[in-house]
């Protein structure tokens, strides 16, 4: 598989996201500019972590406006496996393709630690190599991670079974203890925790190697 890493002014996890494609799961990777308008020939996209344009306006605002963002929507209306992690997360909210939005996190400090997550839902291109209501270990660092929607919309989630991860010790507020989304296609995940940061035992957990070797095993090398 070939992976588009999406890179913005701003992002920082993208080397972290490169690492865990590139070296821990094997497959190509590749850095694509906010300034680029296709992703042909990609198999699929990783939006990472950071703070795109500095999180001016609000977080992942300003990246929903540029050129890449076409393509993107593109890719996940193909079909093609589309994740966003931390930064990612919000920017697939603001460009429509996840519900919801974020706040600064409840206790209004940016917070960095391990977290407990629960598999909520593993029938999914990104989960299937976790047991259904496993917990695992990924590690947050975030602002702004306290993930909010309204009633409706959080009914919605749970009758479809979109809520994919829910933290077990929840670090910033988010409504419902939410880590994790996905669309009603099933092929775009947002997720606040970093798996990229958990791919080897020499962070201190394997757990986030998983969901890519889940996107590896359902869509092919």
């Amino acid at each position: 598989m070939r992976f588009a890493v999406i890179v913005f002014p701003g992002t920082s996890g993208d080397v972290d996201i490169y690492h865990a494609i590139h070296d821990a799961l094997g497959c190509r990777a590749e850095y694509v500019r906010h300034s680029e308008t296709s992703l042909e020939g990609f198999d699929a996209v990783l939006l990472p972590g950071g703070f795109s344009y500095g999180d001016y306006l609000r977080c992942g605002a300003m990246a929903a406006v540029t050129n890449i963002v076409p393509a993107i929507k593109e890719a996940a209306y193909a079909g093609k496996p589309v994740l966003g992690v931390g930064n990612g997360f919000q920017i697939l909210t603001e460009i429509g393709l996840l519900p919801g939005a974020f706040r600064h996190n409840q206790q209004m400090r940016f917070v960095c630690c391990d977290t407990t997550l629960k598999v909520e839902q593993n029938q999914t291109m990104f989960t299937e190599q976790y047991k259904q209501g496993e917990h695992i270990q990924i590690p947050v660092a975030h602002g702004m991670g306290n993930y909010y929607a309204d009633a409706a919309t959080i009914r919605a989630l749970k009758e479809t079974r979109r809520i994919v991860f829910t933290y077990q010790s929840n670090p910033n507020g988010s409504v419902e203890h939410i880590a994790g989304i996905m669309n009603e296609a099933g092929n775009v995940l947002g997720m606040m925790p970093r798996p990229e940061r958990a791919v080897e035992s020499l962070l201190g957990s394997e757990d986030g190697l998983r969901l890519f070797q889940s996107i590896l095993q359902t869509r092919g090398a």
